[in-house]
């Protein structure tokens, strides 16, 4: 990927956001951007999330096989409050006619919430729920 915009996007882009570079991130001025449209590119994220304070780093995860971004990403401010300002702002505006969704990005497990539920079946009378969670929190 070659510069933009006087060198803010530089080969490797997204570099810092996973990896062996992982610890290297502020997690706390990460967003999570979701519903992104195949039309944007991390240039246009760039862009438009630098509106709401220094953008450090942009990352669109691609998938393997079409090289395509996979309509997700993460964009790593300087500071937690520009995070923070980038979620009240740019949170369901439209972008080719899609809400995109800007969520703090979390690698805390206790809080990921994938929007599934999972069944079940034949268990014992006496297993319960807080039982099931106790047996698995270590997978959860």
């Amino acid at each position: 990927m070659a510069a933009v915009a006087g060198g803010r996007i530089t080969a490797g882009v997204g570099a810092n956001l996973i990896g062996q570079h992982a610890a290297d991130r502020n997690q706390d001025a990460t967003v999570y951007v979701g519903g992104l449209d195949p039309q944007m590119s991390e240039e246009l994220v760039w862009e438009l999330f630098v509106q709401a304070g220094p953008v450090v780093n942009v990352y669109l995860p691609k998938d393997r096989v079409t090289n395509m971004h996979q309509q997700y990403g993460f964009v790593e401010y300087r500071g937690e409050e520009d995070a923070d300002y980038a979620i009240k702002v740019l949170n369901m505006i439209k972008l080719f006619g899609k809400a995109i969704r800007v969520n703090k990005a979390s690698q805390d497990k206790d809080t990921l919430d994938v929007g599934a539920n999972l069944f079940i079946g034949n268990l014992d009378p006496d297993v319960d729920e807080k039982v099931c969670y106790h047996k698995n929190r270590d997978h959860i």
